[in-house]
């Protein structure tokens, strides 16, 4: 754990534009700048923590989103691009190359004959699992340097940011 005056790449960055440009308030860089860092730093971890599972990103979305609806696994197209926010066309090719890798099925909706529903197959299930359980251990270790009192604090904050910014 670092000590709480420690300094990083970010505070040398904000003095250097106090120092050249002294009327300006950088605090925003201050908060901003370090969660593009931590962003980096995270797609990096999620996509080892997917690749143990031999999944893209893009796929473990897919997948997760399926796994989080419960039983039976299946959602409909709308209902996963809402979720991943992507366009229909996409997710069409997403699940495309999901079902060529035996991931998802389609399959008509019982309740509506023009309908269609994606379901996620075991195997689609068992590289889910692998990667999420992958992906909080990792997790769990990149937020080892905060209490869980500030790690809640944190999320609290965020969250808040999150919605004002929505």
């Amino acid at each position: 754990m670092a000590p709480r005056d420690a300094r990083d790449t970010v505070d040398e960055i904000v003095d250097a534009w106090m120092r050249e440009h002294p009327g300006l308030d950088f605090s925003p860089l201050k908060i901003l700048s370090r969660v593009t860092r931590l962003a980096k730093q995270l797609e990096k971890t999620r996509r080892a923590s997917f690749a143990t599972a031999e999944l893209e990103p893009w796929e473990f979305d897919v997948l997760a989103a399926l796994r989080r609806a419960g039983t039976p696994h299946e959602l409909s197209p709308k209902a996963l691009l809402e979720q991943t926010y992507v366009s229909s066309g996409t997710m069409t090719n997403r699940i495309d190359g999901m079902v060529r890798r035996g991931l998802v099925e389609r399959r008509t909706d019982p309740n509506d004959g023009r309908g269609v529903l994606v379901s996620m197959t075991a195997e689609g299930r068992i590289r889910v699992d692998q990667a999420i359980s992958h992906l909080v251990t990792a997790e769990t270790e990149l937020l080892a340097g905060l209490s869980r009192a500030d790690q809640d604090r944190l999320a609290t904050l965020l969250r808040r940011l999150s919605l004002d910014m929505a």
